[in-house]
């Protein structure tokens, strides 16, 4: 874990505050010197630069104390203050093994001071502050893989985002891509068809568009849920508009979904629909199958290929599209196969629980 600077003069202004109160009551204790005010201070003062040397900052607090109890000053001076904070510095940004043997060394500092002090403590008041090193420890820990989890969920969500921007630019630019060609090769031999390639480029950027915005409106209200997207039928139909021949077939009993689990299936449908757009030639057909079972629902896309003498490419099994649809598979406890279909072209299966939800 890093540091900055608004967190560094915090932690000087809460270093301050503890020196100047350690002082003032080390020049109210009888018998107490300059000496005793020196360790006080050092009690506390180095919490300063906690986040900077966490493990140097708990020792010379832990030698300033042991060193204040041993001159006969008493017990802790603030209760301790500049230990605990320290003690749950070095639990929330130190390794395990370092945390744990300070803790141990804390726990061993609180026997000995009050083993030395000039009034025994009870046997509870031991325990009770070996307890309270403990929590410390235990809140240092808890915050630490706290702030892990959080690093992970957001790092889980930029990859997210990472996919939609990555299926929405694609799919879109694909079709973008095929249809101005298309109208470019045929603008002065047959206009109708030329005129139809540029509609459709001109429907496909305002759709590109339209779900930038989308994606844009939910990373500034985290709290919203996207919008759905337009069902397959409609991704279908768009397809055949780019020039790819696509068949439909939707079977078993269709029922409500959780939105994450729709933008999923759609998704996946997204990107190996252009990935046969891309990569399986101008003659290639599409067959896209989703069935709605009992348990769970399962979307085929399969492509022919070129049936030309030059082979369809096809995409690489381990390319970005297909490893992103396979992460957001697992996302929602499924599991997506891409490969080559044993009769010819690629085939691309996605099978999710049917009440996946996240």
């Amino acid at each position: 874990m890093g540091t900055n600077f608004r967190q560094l003069r915090m932690d000087v202004f809460l270093a301050g505050v503890l020196t100047v109160l350690s002082l003032i009551t080390t020049a109210h204790t009888p018998g107490a010197g300059p000496a005793a005010g020196t360790l006080a201070a050092l009690t506390v003062a180095p919490v300063a630069l906690r986040r900077v040397a966490p493990v140097a900052t708990m020792t010379v607090i832990i030698v300033a104390e042991l060193l204040y109890a041993l001159l006969g000053h008493g017990d802790f001076p603030n209760a301790g203050a500049g230990l605990l904070v320290a003690m749950f510095t070095v639990a929330m940004m130190c390794p395990r093994t370092t945390a744990a043997v300070l803790c141990a060394a804390m726990a061993l500092l609180t026997v000995l001071v009050y083993e030395i002090s000039a009034t025994p403590p009870l046997w509870s008041e031991v325990v009770q502050a070996v307890l309270v090193t403990v929590i410390a420890w235990l809140l240092g820990r808890a915050t630490r893989n706290w702030a892990r989890e959080a690093g992970r969920a957001a790092a889980r969500e930029r990859a997210r985002i990472a996919r939609e921007l990555h299926d929405v630019v694609a799919h879109h630019m694909s079709v973008v891509s095929l249809q101005a060609g298309l109208a470019g090769y045929v603008l002065d031999r047959d206009a109708p068809t030329a005129r139809k390639a540029i509609a459709t480029v001109g429907e496909s950027s305002r759709e590109a568009l339209t779900e930038l915005r989308r994606l844009v409106d939910v990373l500034r209200v985290e709290d919203e849920d996207p919008a759905p997207p337009e069902d397959i039928a409609e991704l279908v139909r768009r397809t055949r508009a780019a020039g790819l021949a696509v068949e439909l077939t939707v079977t078993g009993e269709r029922r409500a979904v959780p939105a994450d689990l729709a933008v999923c299936v759609h998704r996946v449908a997204q990107e190996s629909l252009t990935n046969v757009l891309k990569h399986a030639g101008p003659a290639a057909t599409a067959h896209l199958r989703l069935d709605h079972g009992a348990r769970e629902v399962t979307l085929t896309i399969r492509n022919t290929g070129a049936p030309a003498a030059a082979p369809a490419r096809e995409p690489r099994p381990g390319s970005y599209g297909i490893t992103g649809m396979r992460e957001r598979a697992a996302l929602h406890g499924g599991e997506l196969s891409a490969g080559p279909h044993p009769d010819g072209g690629f085939e691309v299966r996605l099978r999710l629980p049917a009440g996946a939800a996240r």
